[in-house]
């Protein structure tokens, strides 16, 4: 049997805060590793994907889509919730097809990402695609969106220049380079 983390917080007991159409709010009584109590609320998040999709000339598919929160919009990767009991691999494909109007051959996983570990138990799992074909776009209802594409160089300049500032799309595209660079022969 492994040994308990020392770090360990046991929960105590739990309550729903708030029960929305996305986000689900908790607010948890736990047992700290001196034996004290305290209060942890956090955010259950269905997951997510992320797409770093690549066209044969090497350029990388982006979207600008405007983010309410913070009241602008932002260049990121292809991404997009997981619907319930929905393999990850066929939300990639779906989201990639919505968002951005293009399907592929190719594709590899290239792991996962917490990008909120602090108040939120979110997971995004991050997928390469290679082998892309345009068949046009299928945007959900309220979706907006412009496709932009981007080099593998002008990505990273527009991340050093504060012009992409996504923390899914950072985490992806630093995940990616060893494949798209050839380091990485997975695909």
């Amino acid at each position: 049997m492994a040994a308990k983390d020392s770090l360990h917080e046991e929960q105590v007991d739990s309550e729903s805060v708030f029960d929305g159409a996305l986000l689900k709010v908790w607010r948890d009584r736990v047992r700290l590793p001196d034996g004290t109590l305290a209060f942890r609320e956090y955010i259950r998040h269905p997951g997510a994907v992320v797409i770093v999709a690549c066209l044969d000339d090497g350029r990388l598919i982006f979207e600008r889509q405007f983010r309410y929160p913070l009241g602008r919009a932002f260049l990121e990767l292809p991404a997009g919730k997981i619907d319930r009991d929905e393999p990850i691999d066929r939300c990639a494909r779906r989201e990639l097809r919505e968002e951005t109007g293009y399907e592929a051959k190719a594709w590899a996983h290239l792991g996962v990402m917490h990008p909120c570990i602090g108040y939120s138990d979110e997971r995004i799992e991050i997928f390469m695609a290679h082998d892309l074909t345009h068949v046009g776009h299928a945007l959900d209802d309220g979706e907006f969106l412009e496709v932009h594409l981007l080099t593998v160089d002008e990505a990273i300049s527009a991340v050093h220049a504060g012009e992409i500032t996504d923390g899914k799309t950072i985490s992806a595209l630093f995940r990616a380079l060893p494949l798209i660079q050839g380091k990485d022969r997975r695909m």
